[in-house]
């Protein structure tokens, strides 16, 4: 029998998402200047307020209140009434020293022997029903958000735009998992409280306007930019749903608290697969919550594009100051395309890929101040980039350096994995 899933994204001006990039803004100026900052920052971001706690070691110095302004202003938090602006909001630091404890568990006179920095257990996803290998609910949803994003920073097309935004996507899936068409859209975008040259219009009015604006001018540029093999889905009758609670003007920070790592979920694989628990904005790699993740999903991916299978979920365990993990399992939810056992599967993956904090932050590159960029529109799915960044310490240094994003969504051990599993 046919069946419904959903997956849900957030625009970089939801409150949560402004506090996962102050968070990884933080680290990126950090890491920048001391490539072995250990850095656990957590943001919470209110009306008027930006609250950082948590605990870093580092030779690097960087303001913090510049780093955040910069970000609020980026995100497009500049006017008054928002009641949360770049310019005038207030800023209380209460980070601290690492705890020693947890510094020299992690640590160690041979780099290569370095332990993990927490227990835990991590999650690392693919599926080759989209051709980034994540659910095609989750890329359509950020897809949406993430064009809305830009009309209201680079076209006038819908001038009443605000920073704060939801999407929300639901597909029919059939009986064998193929997915057939989508079922609901749901956008939900903060606006201001008029249109330009239509002041009286009433809020069922307003709402009305919206929702003309996104059928007519936000999902057509989203089609547009699919890949041609997915533009079908958006070509069959579908329910949308444009503010469906109606009025939407109050919201960012001022609208409702946000906090780093509360969208785990969007930040991953939109519901499906599994997910340990552990939040990736705002720590440095020495935390598996966030190497062993992006670990998990470079081998998942690669697996699936191999030809392995058509789903891979691979986990990932450790303890803390352990270097080698405590688990390491493929589960390919019954898609193997290889006569082996998932048991069989795991093991041989486990040879492939060393998976001691030391080799995954190594091999993904993860010292390197690349991660503000991964605190919207999700860390998996994206595609792997050279870039350069410049970053100024509080005595007007300035580095500038080419880094690699999303290296873990390299399709660099396809040949390696075909060579092993004789395909």
């Amino acid at each position: 029998m046919n069946y419904l899933f959903t997956s849900e994204s957030v625009s970089e001006g939801h409150p949560d998402k402004v506090a996962d990039q102050i968070s990884d803004a933080i680290l990126d100026n950090y890491l920048a200047f001391d490539p072995s900052s250990k850095v656990a920052c957590e943001t919470l971001v209110t009306t008027g307020q930006v609250i950082l706690a948590g605990e870093i070691r580092s030779a690097a110095s960087p303001d913090h209140q510049l780093i955040v302004r910069d970000v609020i202003r980026e995100i497009g938090y500049n006017r008054q009434e928002y009641m949360f602006t770049a310019d005038s909001c207030g800023i209380l630091s209460a980070l601290h020293t690492q705890s020693s404890d947890i510094h020299n568990s992690v640590v160690r006179s041979a780099p290569e022997q370095q332990g993990a920095g927490d227990q835990g257990m991590m999650f690392g996803y693919a599926t080759s029903e989209s051709d980034n290998y994540i659910p095609l609910t989750l890329h359509f949803a950020h897809k949406l958000v993430e064009e809305l994003a830009i009309i209201r920073k680079q076209t006038s097309l819908m001038p009443y735009l605000r920073p704060d935004a939801k999407s929300q996507v639901t597909m029919e899936y059939s009986a064998s998992h193929e997915p057939i068409a989508i079922s609901t859209v749901i956008v939900s975008t903060q606006h201001d409280d008029s249109l330009p040259g239509h002041r009286n219009l009433s809020d069922e009015a307003l709402r009305e306007h919206i929702e003309k604006d996104v059928r007519e001018i936000l999902i057509p540029r989203v089609v547009k930019n699919l890949s041609p093999d997915l533009q079908h889905f958006f070509s069959s009758g579908f329910d949308l749903k444009v503010n469906p609670s109606g009025k939407f003007v109050i919201g960012g920070p001022h609208g409702d608290t946000g906090l780093t790592g509360r969208k785990i979920i969007v930040d991953t694989y939109g519901g499906r697969g599994a997910h340990g628990g552990g939040a990736f904005s705002g720590k440095d790699p020495s935390k598996v919550d966030r190497s062993a993740a992006y670990a998990a999903r470079h081998i998942a991916k690669n697996l699936v594009a191999a030809g392995v299978c058509r789903k891979a979920l691979v986990q990932l365990s450790y303890a803390i100051g352990v270097p080698e993990p405590c688990g390491v399992y493929v589960d390919t939810q019954g898609t193997s395309l290889v006569p082996l056992s998932d048991g069989e599967i795991s093991a041989l993956v486990k040879e492939i890929f060393t998976l001691t904090p030391y080799a995954m932050i190594t091999r993904l590159k993860l010292l390197n101040p690349i991660y503000l960029e991964t605190a919207s529109y999700g860390h998996m799915g994206r595609t792997a980039q050279t870039i350069t960044k410049t970053f100024a310490s509080p005595i007007g240094e300035l580095k500038t350096m080419e880094v690699e994003l999303f290296t873990w969504e390299k399709l660099d051990y396809v040949d390696v994995l075909r060579k092993t599993f004789k395909l």
